[in-house]
């Protein structure tokens, strides 16, 4: 069952408010690709003037566990969810809007099943690919999620 983004957006407003304020909002999810954005304002920039990696690290992150939600939700069962682990590069200023795009949804389902059926946490890793306006790449995030089953 596919969630739609403003639903999901609603949601940041009461669970994560500080994405939600900061300007970080879903465009598009399915099985296996999320999207999010965020604009740069002066509400989440560095001193530098460009946007504070942090936001973009709730952008990023936000576009690859709404996935991780949605699955868990569609799995019907009581799994909890946690980032362990993450890295990020950054190779250009983030300026305007960025859009961050994580396209390894296809790695979800197999950790769910796995819980389920041994009891066990299980991990994988998600990328998540931040571009400007113009597609150019200015930062990549890595997040290690884990999954148990309750």
């Amino acid at each position: 069952m596919a969630i739609k983004p403003s639903k999901f957006n609603t949601f940041t407003f009461f669970k994560l408010p500080a994405a939600w304020w900061c300007g970080v909002r879903l465009r598009h999810i399915d099985a296996q690709k999320a999207v999010t954005t965020v604009k740069h304002r002066w509400f989440n920039q560095n001193p530098f003037n460009s946007m504070f990696w942090a936001v973009q690290g709730m952008a990023a992150e936000l576009s690859t566990g709404a996935m991780v939600i949605t699955q868990i939700k569609n799995s019907g069962k009581r799994i909890s969810m946690l980032v362990a682990n993450n890295n990020a590069t950054f190779t250009k200023k983030a300026l305007g809007r960025i859009t961050f795009t994580c396209e390894d949804g296809h790695l979800i389902n197999e950790a769910i099943q796995k819980t389920i059926e041994t009891g066990e946490g299980q991990t994988f890793w998600m990328k998540s690919t931040g571009v400007n306006q113009d597609g150019v790449a200015v930062s990549t995030f890595n997040f290690e999620w884990t999954v148990r089953i309750k």
